[in-house]
């Protein structure tokens, strides 16, 4: 490798250093303790020096060679190229000999000869730099570690090194000082002290725990879990900057390899060959940011900005964040909690900056209003480059405001692009409902104002001051007020509009006009899988509702389920959804109640409702961890931790709707649009800390669980405006009046006073973590599963079908890795069952037969894997799962005699066996991967019936014991390459003479008695034809036309003398007589340490393919 030239002294680097190579203006020199002849280390010397190059950042620490410049009568001299090998050095000597040293003798003076070489060298790192992945702040740098670490560490070309970092691992209670390598599927770290070696190699996905530690030892370490295995890293210079991009990594693994669905939606990681530092991190801030502010997912950061924004009402400017993205600019103050802003580049109207020295930017918007960022750094070009966003969104739709205007009813809520969905909705307008239900079902009565109503018209009146100060619609204000009147509960005739905006679905609604009535029109009178589940679910969500007793809500309901199973099918439908958009349907109208589901199923709670719920889990994960944190002594009693899991699974999939009062739910609901995520996890504290005491004095789950069932009845909503008939907790409250009531206005608000502190920053770092923990607990489940099934059909111990499971799935993944159209990424499914979520192909299969099988050795394994993976495939769709896998290899390992010739009698007939005659004479028997593939999905030849074959041993497949008398019998091509397969068996074998002896006679033999046979069926054959010819002559001869077409079907004795074939039983019988054959088939094979040595070889086995 090409070095930047750096000045190098050799008087004290003499004794490091050894001379290889030398002339007038270069030499070569060889690092002392590498490279020694014989393989010696170079004795304490070479020890200390590779401690030096362990734990010094220099290029000394990088390669054994390297090549200076000199200056003839100089002691200065420059490094201008290392290398970790001979060959690789030397090639830079020759081009230097070659391209360099015959033009430095036309320079007259010293200097020219330094000046030229170095542009020279650096010509030639600019050049090749044009293809290279590297990027970083200094590219020397981060070359010389991508060095070492392919040095070191061996993996494939395609291995994409990130960063690197000095650290120092603990083994035990010692440090080991050494480098920490982050790279797009690994995590690996190399110490080398003294003559001790220190290398792991941590795959990301099999990662289930990280996390940030500290103890009277350490003072901040990172804590990696791995497969059970525990590891510490300590004393980084910047821990934080390192550990998130370790989380980074991490869940980017995960989500690639075991989260396709939600991975291919995202364009920016689809290439693990263009992961950067850089990347990652503004990946990180693009979904972090867009997440707070209810964006779209398709929307990325372009720019974040510090800055001022002059709040009004208040008169004041806060200090916070402006973030452009490619849509929307927001404004976020540093204390989220007083401020934010989302102005839709849709909205905008222009974009100035001011004469003052405030270095100002005034966006105005729609509705006569301004915004004023101050302190912006590069504002000018700032607002250049906002000009152009705005010039580049304007469109005939985007010029429809989105600014909501108040409306006298709930029904209104959300209907801000009334222009350009006229036209869709006049063939839709019959069947989708234009009011909100609760409008229908409840409207409210203007005349006779109870207690209650009053209270719901103060509500609203003290939103209408707010709307005022701070504006309404999607432009407006959130600030420390706009929290205390969602926390006091949205008044009735407000609520469908302020979901829709809070949630962000205003937007979708706004830029995609008309989508729900295309939806609708599509979806309905298609049957889907979703299409049972939905109507089988209809009448159970609020079935005491009087908008779900009639069709009118009930159609609703129907519609906009089926429109969203229709728009994503991936998810469907999910029971809980059905709940959650009822109450949805009851406060906006029909298409807005579709856009609020969008929001909640595709951002605000993604993950939820698919087949696994793991966003679920992961939810239930971090209010683990909150409960852990602020309720120390509820984890103290409570040992099992899953109980919270068990019991919070409901709050998290229904918003709370399942277990609290329609009336009390609403007041959550809004809390959750608002707040998202954090706004159930503090209400979840809050319950829990309500209900202490009594929890502590529980002995067992069942009556923890009475507990809280008892307390949800007792939660009311004394500021309701719902009739007594629609209220759920009203006559529970009745019944039940001894029960204390608690008021659900109250809890919100104490959970909001006790645990408002969460940050939403932390609550999305410990979903990240928590996601890690969640897949492996599936995974594991996933294993245990498949574990027990195959267990009954093989006679492997646990622990040996553990490990190869590993071996197997490692191997799947391991082709995932730096393939990036790895169609083992198609295979795995997660909705599938156990069995079938991991499948391996011909040519993953032929790997991994190399380290298992105990026949590898074979000059002929290729064809061999070939064969055992067409056996194994048997319903021709090229690919097999672990069931089939180590079937094959329990009769390998622990099969009898005759298991095992029976398996190798199998694989040389069809359907398993095919001639395979490989491309490349040279090669010999092995296949290239394109030809293993091809032989593969080839399942015949010629005119040969295989499914003949299929059909003469179908019995024998699912039958538990096999009978070998349904094996077909074998013709002479496969024979022949039966006995080859043999010999090949027996090549360099202790016994080998014996063992070639031994088959010659058992092939001889079979050949005789197949001979005698023939032979036999000739005779039988001539005195049949004779008998048929003395009938012939005794016919007429009307009869002698169709008498030569009989016996020209008939088959002649000559062509009789080349079909002969052999049953299992012959050959069985013959090598039986044979004892060195039997001996070498039945010597017992160390399964745990073949296992362990695939295990440790695999990740280099694949390396090399």
């Amino acid at each position: 490798m090409w070095l930047r030239p750096e000045e190098v002294l050799l008087k004290n680097a003499l004794k490091l250093w050894l001379l290889e190579r030398a002339n007038d203006y270069f030499v070569l020199q060889r690092r002392r303790g590498h490279g020694e002849e014989g393989g010696g280390g170079g004795g304490l010397t070479g020890l200390l020096v590779g401690t030096l190059d362990s734990v010094l950042d220099s290029t000394a620490k990088v390669a054994p060679f390297r090549i200076l410049h000199q200056i003839p009568g100089s002691q200065v001299y420059w490094s201008i190229a290392c290398g970790t090998s001979r060959e690789e050095i030397y090639k830079h000597w020759e081009w230097l000999e070659q391209n360099v040293m015959k033009t430095l003798s036309v320079f007259d003076s010293n200097e020219d000869i330094t000046s030229f070489v170095h542009g020279k060298i650096r010509g030639l790192i600019a050049e090749e730099g044009k293809d290279s992945l590297v990027k970083g702040d200094d590219p020397e740098k981060f070359r010389e570690a991508l060095m070492k670490f392919e040095k070191c560490f061996g993996l494939a070309k395609q291995e994409k090194l990130v960063t690197y970092y000095s650290c120092s691992y603990w083994r035990g209670r010692v440090p080991c000082q050494g480098w920490l390598y982050l790279s797009s599927n690994f995590l690996s770290f190399y110490s080398f002290l003294l003559g001790s070696e220190i290398k792991l190699v941590i795959s990301w996905d099999a990662i289930s725990k990280l996390e940030k530690t500290s103890n009277v030892l350490l003072t901040e370490s990172i804590h990696v879990c791995s497969r059970g295995e525990d590891y510490y890293f300590s004393m980084f210079l910047h821990i934080n900057e390192t550990f998130l991009l370790m989380e980074q990594l991490a869940n980017y693994a995960v989500r690639r390899l075991f989260d396709k669905e939600t991975f291919e939606n995202d364009l920016d990681l689809n290439d693990p060959l263009k992961i950067t530092k850089r990347t990652m991190e503004n990946l990180a801030h693009s979904e972090q940011f867009s997440s707070f502010f209810r964006l779209p997912k398709e929307e990325n950061l372009k720019e974040v900005h510090e800055c001022l924004l002059r709040v009004p009402a208040s008169h004041l400017s806060l200090h916070g964040r402006m973030c452009v993205f490619e849509n929307y600019i927001c404004f976020a103050s540093h204390d989220v909690s007083l401020c934010s802003v989302v102005l839709p580049l849709r909205e905008v109207l222009a974009v100035d900056k001011t004469d003052d020295s405030n270095q100002s930017v005034v966006i105005s918007i729609k509705g006569k209003k301004a915004f004023r960022f101050s302190d912006v750094r590069d504002f000018e070009q700032l607002v250049t480059r906002l000009k152009l966003l705005c010039g580049a969104t304007s469109s005939p739709q985007q010029d429809v405001s989105t600014e909501l205007v108040p409306s006298p009813d709930p029904g209104s809520s959300g209907n801000s692009s009334k222009g350009p969905s006229l036209m869709e909705q006049k063939d839709c307008s019959k069947t989708v409902n234009t009011q909100a239900l609760m409008t229908e079902f409840h409207p409210q009565d203007l005349e006779n104002l109870d207690s209650k109503m009053l209270k719901e018209k103060m509500k609203e009146q003290s939103w209408n001051i707010l709307f005022v100060e701070y504006g309404r619609g999607i432009s407006m204000f959130r600030t420390k007020k706009t929290r205390d009147l969602v926390v006091r509960g949205i008044p009735e005739t407000l609520r469908g509009e302020l979901w829709l905006l809070f949630s962000g679905a205003i937007n979708d609604m706004a830029t995609n006009p008309g989508y729900y009535a295309d939806m609708v029109e599509r979806s309905l009178g298609t049957y889907m899988v979703a299409t049972d589940e939905i109507e089988r679910d209809l009448r159970r969500s609020l079935p005491e509702h009087p908008a779900f007793q009639s069709e009118t809500g009930i159609s609703a309901l129907r519609r906009v389920l089926t429109a969203y199973a229709y728009r994503n099918p991936k998810i469907g439908y999910c029971q809980a959804m059905n709940i959650l958009t009822s109450v949805l349907l009851l406060y906006a109208k029909e298409e807005a109640a579709f856009w609020l589901l969008v929001a909640v199923c595709e951002r605000m709670l993604p993950d939820y409702f698919n087949h696994r719920i793991i966003g679920a889990l992961v939810d239930q994960a971090v209010f683990e961890e909150l409960i852990r944190e602020h309720l120390p002594q509820l984890t103290g009693h409570m040992t099992d931790m899953t109980f919270f899991s068990s019991i919070s699974l409901s709050w998290f999939l229904t918003l709370f709707i399942s277990v609290l009062p329609i009336e009390s739910a609403v007041n959550v609901v809004d809390c959750f649009f608002y707040d998202g995520i954090k706004a159930i996890l503090q209400l979840g504290l809050a319950v829990l800390d309500y209900n202490m005491e009594q929890l502590l004095t529980c002995k067992d789950d069942a009556e923890a669980v009475t507990v809280l069932n008892r307390f949800f009845n007792n939660v009311t909503n004394k500021d309701s405006p719902l009739p007594s008939t629609v209220q759920q907790g009203s006559a529970t409250a009745d019944a039940k009046s001894h029960q204390t009531k608690v008021d659900v206005t109250d809890l919100i608000r104490e959970a909001n006073e006790k645990y408002g502190d969460i940050r939403y920053e932390d609550v999305y770092s410990m979903r990240r973590r928590s996601r890690l923990y969640v897949i492996q607990v599936l995974e594991d489940t996933t294993k245990q599963n498949v574990l027990r099934v195959v267990s009954q059909d093989v006679k492997f111990g646990l622990h040996d079908l553990e490990e190869l499971y590993d071996i197997f799935k490692r191997e799947h993944f391991l082709s995932c890795y730096w393939n990036l159209t790895s169609t083992a990424l198609r295979h795995h499914d997660p909705s599938l069952p156990y069995l079938e979520q991991y499948q391996i192909d011909c040519q993953q299969f032929r790997i991994l037969y190399h380290l298992l099988s105990p026949w590898a050795y074979s000059a002929n394994r290729d064809c061999l894997a070939l064969w055992t993976f067409r056996l194994l495939d048997e319903n021709s769709d090229c690919l097999i799962n672990f069931k089939e896998f180590s079937c094959a290899f329990d009769i390998l390992y622990n099969g009898s005699f005759t298991e095992k010739l029976k398996l190798l009698f199998k694989l040389h007939i069809p359907p398993a066996f095919t001639e395979v005659e490989s491309v490349s004479p040279s090669k010999g028997d092995q296949l290239s991967e394109d030809e293993l593939l091809r032989f593969s999905q080839f399942h015949g030849r010629g005119k040969l019936d295989v499914q003949a074959y299929l059909k003469q041993w179908q019995d024998e497949l699912f039958k538990k014991e096999e009978n070998i008398k349904d094996l077909p019998r074998m013709n002479q091509v496969q024979f022949i390459q039966l006995s080859k397969t043999f010999y090949n068996l027996f090549h360099g074998h202790p016994e080998e003479e014996k063992l070639y002896q031994s088959i010659a006679f058992v092939t001889n033999l079979l050949l005789r008695m197949e001979e005698v046979g023939r032979r036999l069926h000739s005779t039988m054959s001539l005195t049949k034809e004779k008998t048929n010819d003395s009938a012939t002559k005794a016919d007429s001869s009307n009869h002698t036309t169709s008498q030569n077409t009989e016996a020209a079907k008939e088959p002649s004795p000559l062509k009789e003398e080349h079909q002969w074939s052999f049953a299992f039983e012959q050959i069985l019988a013959s090598l039986l007589n044979e004892p060195v054959i039997v001996r070498f088939f039945e010597k017992p094979v160390d399964v745990q340490a073949k296992l362990a040595d695939a295990k440790a070889s695999q990740l280099s086995s694949r390396t090399r393919v």
